[in-house]
């Protein structure tokens, strides 16, 4: 672990592709790290993680900035009726790779956010990721006196929409001014999906206060700072928020920027001249950033379509949303048998360089049958987790012993074995599987390559 936080060889350093002062704040509402540090919920989250843990591989002067949630996400468990049950523990930040920010007195880091008629502070806790610092904030602290702002942290993605508007608020609005408290000055400021877009209004508040701009001039210079990344492919996915909790809580922001409430409301709605249109985040994000990208070919696609009312008039293709294909940090992912036949057959440098195209050819010398039981392997294993799970799940909501005789036995580790992970949402398109019934009949029913 030394050697590799004090490595002057990174990607960055070997290519200069980034100087050390062009540091990236990459802002989200949730981070996928590891599964103690509970403050992530799903894909958009492992993604996050994975940037930061990929850009500290490659030496990105690149800070994360996000929420740290007391209770985080909610942990699922089946009743004795087999439903899904939710069930919230409280995170002790003490106990976990967590260390708070403190000043030159000593004393927590904290920032302060308008909050409706009172103000709202928030201290800052630091995680290692590697070589990239993520910063975390944290509104359970005793100079709120309200329970409610104590609880703004509480849990990732729950309570209202007055309570989600909240978090959005300290995510973005907070989590700029945490930057500035703690003394960096990113170059470009990263949105990953729409929960931080008040952050692109702080950056241009903060230019109009720091270089005498009016709000039309910092917003062109604040825009080119600015980066958004979307994920979500159905309108249903987006946050909106009525005007009238946007006025309770922004309407002296708005103030300050010198917008009134009608042209602040424009900037996150479809229509800007529509008074009841919602006030979204994303068409904030997509206003405000001078890029702005889909997560795969196919999103980005479908973001241009979604969006399209943004640019009246510009042909599809040209509308100036692009895409970037999402990656996974490697390392994370890959299996400890995997591993040991990549060292075999690619050497150790496929750990080091794992963007480097030509080690990758080394993959064709890996014999097919080495890799077949390689992967029989892991398939055995992954029955074998399975049925530990299911065999747990079996005696805690007491089930009869010949259930429990049947969950050691679930699953054949032989034979092909397909399955739908996380959530049934409809935009996974799982109702694929049923377009050609005849089709999946005969794969379903093939005696030579029978199919669980």
């Amino acid at each position: 672990l030394e050697s590799y936080l004090t490595s002057q060889s990174t990607w960055c350093r070997r290519t200069r592709a980034v100087t050390e002062f062009c540091r990236v704040a990459y802002f989200s509402a949730e981070f996928g790290l590891t599964e103690c540090l509970s403050i992530f919920a799903g894909g958009l989250g492992i993604l996050a993680g994975d940037h930061l843990k990929s850009a500290s591989d490659l030496g990105i002067p690149l800070v994360g900035m996000g929420l740290l949630y007391q209770q985080g996400y909610f942990h699922q468990y089946l009743n004795e009726a087999g439903w899904q049950q939710e069930s919230y523990e409280d995170n002790d930040f003490y106990n976990l790779p967590l260390s708070i920010e403190r000043g030159a007195d000593g004393n927590p880091l904290t920032v302060s956010v308008q909050f409706d008629d009172h103000t709202v502070y928030a201290q800052i806790w630091r995680v290692d990721v590697g070589r990239v610092p993520l910063y975390l904030l944290d509104a359970n602290i005793p100079q709120n006196s309200k329970p409610e702002d104590r609880d703004i942290t509480d849990q990732l993605y729950g309570g209202d929409l007055e309570m989600r508007l909240k978090q959005e608020i300290l995510l973005g609005v907070g989590g700029y001014r945490a930057l500035e408290a703690l003394g960096l000055k990113p170059e470009v400021f990263h949105m990953n999906e729409g929960h931080s877009a008040f952050l692109s209004l702080e950056r241009a508040r903060r230019l109009m206060e720091t270089m005498q701009l009016s709000v039309a001039e910092a917003r062109e210079l604040a825009s080119s700072s600015l980066v958004f990344t979307g994920h979500t492919p159905v309108m249903a996915g987006h946050d909106y928020f009525p005007p009238a909790l946007i006025e309770r809580y922004l309407g002296r922001y708005a103030a300050s920027l010198g917008l009134s409430l009608q042209d602040f409301l424009a900037l996150g709605r479809q229509n800007p001249n529509d008074a009841g249109e919602s006030f979204c985040m994303t068409i904030l994000a997509l206003r405000m950033a001078a890029y702005s990208n889909g997560v795969s070919r196919l999103h980005g696609e479908v973001s241009r379509r979604m969006w399209r009312g943004l640019w009246p008039g510009v042909p599809l293709d040209e509308i100036p949303i692009d895409h970037i294909t999402n990656g996974v940090h490697f390392r994370s992912w890959i299996s400890n048998e995997m591993n040991q036949l990549f060292d075999r057959y690619l050497g150790p440098d496929w750990r080091e360089e794992p963007g480097d195209a030509m080690l990758w050819r080394r993959v064709e010398t890996i014999p097919a049958e080495e890799l077949w039981r390689t992967h029989e392997r892991r398939r055995e294993r992954l029955v074998a987790f399975a049925r530990r799970r299911l065999l747990e799940q079996c005696q805690q909501r007491g089930a009869s012993q010949a259930e429990i005789q049947a969950a050691s036995e679930a699953l054949d580790p032989d034979i092909l074995t397909i399955g739908f992970a996380r959530r049934f949402a409809a935009y996974k398109r799982a109702t694929l599987l049923l377009r050609d019934p005849d089709r999946l009949a005969r794969i379903l029913n093939n005696p030579n390559m029978p199919v669980q």
